[in-house]
């Protein structure tokens, strides 16, 4: 049995280098994860993360565990990060190869947003992980947007370049919806970036220079750290992570 690890040691393996500011979106949404993410993982200790990309999330999320990292892209296996012990496996999150009930939990970490066939992809996170397990998710909310566009639009790339950027092939999910793909509504759910707290986010996706950036920071920061201390799991938020548990 494998032990959660605490929240600030989490959050310390922000990848952002300015964690605070330019990967204080990633900090929110590694605190909505911790959130919802069971203490322990149960069983033999076996996490599988589909679509890990580079970030290495369920390493830091449970230290002690043996990770597995499947991606559908074969180059992010030379480029797992280097504390990361993890196995990467190229594959498709639509037709995994592992056997039923074989991990304590999956991890679909800003993922099915980018599948197709989203429906098969999380029914074939929910056969791969044991009775008891359980299969996290974090997604944008349907209705995600730049709350500061209109003011931040000379400065920003527009959303839909942005989600051809990022590969989306949706916006992101309603509650229901999330709940039909897995047959079930979701044990626990935790939102992240909110309207005090979203500036920093369109900042960092600005094309402003880093100066300009300080500033603007510099500026917004004491509604921005009080936005962060006061969002709680069940504010409105424009991204929510999920825990099912099978």
């Amino acid at each position: 049995m494998i032990k959660k690890a605490p929240l600030g040691r989490f959050l310390s393996g922000n990848p952002y280098p300015n964690g605070l500011t330019d990967g204080l979106f990633y900090r929110e949404k590694m605190r909505a994860i911790h959130r919802v993410a069971p203490s322990e993982t149960g069983g033999f200790g076996r996490v599988l993360e589909i679509g890990g990309g580079r970030s290495g999330l369920a390493s830091i999320l449970y230290p002690e565990a043996e990770i597995v990292t499947l991606d559908i892209d074969p180059e992010l296996g030379e480029h797992q990060p280097s504390w990361a012990r993890s196995t990467f496996i190229c594959g498709n999150a639509c037709s995994l190869p592992f056997a039923d009930d074989s991990f304590d939990i999956v991890t679909l970490f800003d993922v099915l947003e980018h599948i197709e066939d989203d429906r098969r992809a999380a029914q074939e996170a929910l056969r791969v992980v044991r009775p008891g397990g359980y299969v996290l998710i974090s997604t944008p909310e349907a209705k995600w947007h730049y709350p500061y566009f209109r003011v931040m639009k000379r400065h920003c790339p527009h959303e839909s370049e942005l989600m051809r950027e990022w590969g989306h092939v949706r916006r992101g999910y309603k509650d229901p919806e999330l709940a039909a793909l897995f047959d079930r509504p979701p044990e626990r759910r935790a939102t992240f970036i909110n309207p005090a707290t979203a500036f920093f986010h369109d900042v960092s996706f600005s094309r402003l220079g880093r100066r300009r950036r300080k500033v603007l920071y510099a500026l917004a920061a004491p509604l921005t750290v009080v936005g962060y201390l006061m969002h709680r799991p069940s504010t409105r938020g424009t991204e929510t992570a999920f825990a099912w548990r099978k």
